[in-house]
């Protein structure tokens, strides 16, 4: 039994070809929804199954196409229907259900790769494989995966719009070079991000400083246009990817130890002093557990200032983290207090000594003054005498 004998047959029962064109549309629908709900069924147990398994790929793949699929029923089943409704109308649709087809599958397959692309981003940053990547290099691949899914995506649409591809390329080279021109910042901060992603410099999560500009905070994101600093007052700083190609930048969150670089003054009146309390200082840090002691360290006496004797505390702690190190440096401060107190010294503080003339120089001060009041009245005094 053909589709025309089928068509007789409803004919025999008095069914218009216009009601036989609904009919069969309805038939087309239902049978599309049907097949929908089994497919996604299917695919939610085939899910749950891969989900007992080690390979963690399958479980992406399976969860990225299950929506696209499903729609493509749909799309499939709207297509064979208005195909059934045109046949019988005697529509002429121009070509249009073969073209929304083929859009229909080209937007659901990039619908498709794209979620396939952000489950492997999160896999590949995620504690579930042995050796998770930099999310900075993930993020990187997936941008540019993103980036040629699109444009070749848009080839394909253009080419079955009946465009030669050729001449679109063609056009393409040549109209590039007037984008380049008028679009040289923006391209320039392109290939800013592009360098920042391959010589990775910082990455998300650390903290970056610039002697060259005001920029300090942790990195929150890194655009292919912009990167999003969080300064430490909670702002948002949104810096040019182009402008990290012409400064430096500092990695604090890269550093091996944290240093400690104080200058403690010690009254005049302790020189005598000052050797053992430099000794202790330097074996206190020696057996300190938060300092790093295979690191420089130097404890000196080093100058003569204007109301102290300094000496000089340089050493290195172990932990990175700047809230612990605040504590590390309290407690060695506090440490270096104590040995002065200890060897019965004082901390200096700024002070001035002022010395009183002796009795001889009050003498002639004294006799300075007497010949300054035995001295004769001008003329001025003489007359108003």
């Amino acid at each position: 039994m053909n589709l025309s004998s089928i068509e007789a047959w409803l004919a025999g029962f008095g069914i218009a070809p216009q009601l036989q064109g609904v009919l069969w549309a309805a038939v087309i629908l239902v049978v599309t929804f049907v097949m929908a709900f089994v497919i996604w069924w299917v695919i939610t147990v085939v899910e749950g199954k891969l989900r007992n398994n080690r390979n963690l790929w399958d479980d992406i793949l399976i969860h990225a196409i299950r929506r696209p699929l499903y729609w493509y029923i749909w799309l499939l089943g709207l297509y064979f229907a208005s195909e059934a409704g045109a046949r019988f109308y005697e529509l002429n649709l121009l070509n249009l259900n073969t073209l929304g087809l083929r859009f229909g599958f080209i937007v659901l397959l990039v619908w498709a790769l794209l979620r396939f692309i952000k489950g492997a981003e999160e896999l590949l940053v995620s504690s579930r494989i042995a050796e998770p990547m930099d999310y900075t290099t993930v993020s990187a691949i997936g941008k540019l995966a993103r980036l040629s899914i699109f444009v070749i995506a848009g080839l394909v649409i253009i080419q079955n719009l009946g465009y030669s591809i050729s001449g679109v390329l063609a056009f393409g080279g040549v109209g590039g070079i007037a984008i380049g021109f008028a679009a040289k910042d923006m391209l320039a901060n392109f290939f800013g991000g592009a360098v920042v992603y391959m010589d990775k410099p910082f990455k998300v999560g650390e903290w970056v400083r610039s002697p060259d500009a005001s920029i300090e905070g942790v990195v929150e994101h890194i655009g292919w246009r912009v990167t999003r600093i969080r300064t430490f007052e909670l702002r948002p700083l949104y810096v040019p990817n182009s402008i990290f190609t012409t400064i430096s930048v500092e990695n604090p969150s890269r550093m091996m130890n944290r240093r400690i670089y104080e200058m403690v003054g010690v009254r005049y009146d302790d020189v005598e002093v000052i050797d053992p309390i430099v000794s202790d200082i330097r074996t206190m840090l020696e057996e300190h557990q938060e300092i790093d002691a295979n690191q420089f360290l130097i404890v000196n006496f080093t100058a003569f200032n204007a109301s102290s004797l300094d000496i000089m505390v340089y050493a290195f702690t172990h932990t990175r983290e700047w809230g612990v190190y605040q504590q590390v440096k309290q407690d060695v401060m506090l440490r270096i207090s104590s040995i002065i107190r200890e060897h019965g010294a004082e901390v200096a503080f700024p002070t001035r000594t002022l010395h009183i003339a002796g009795d001889g120089q009050q003498a002639l001060l004294g006799e300075g003054m007497a010949a300054e009041d035995e001295k004769p009245a001008t003329t001025g005094e003489q007359s108003n005498g």
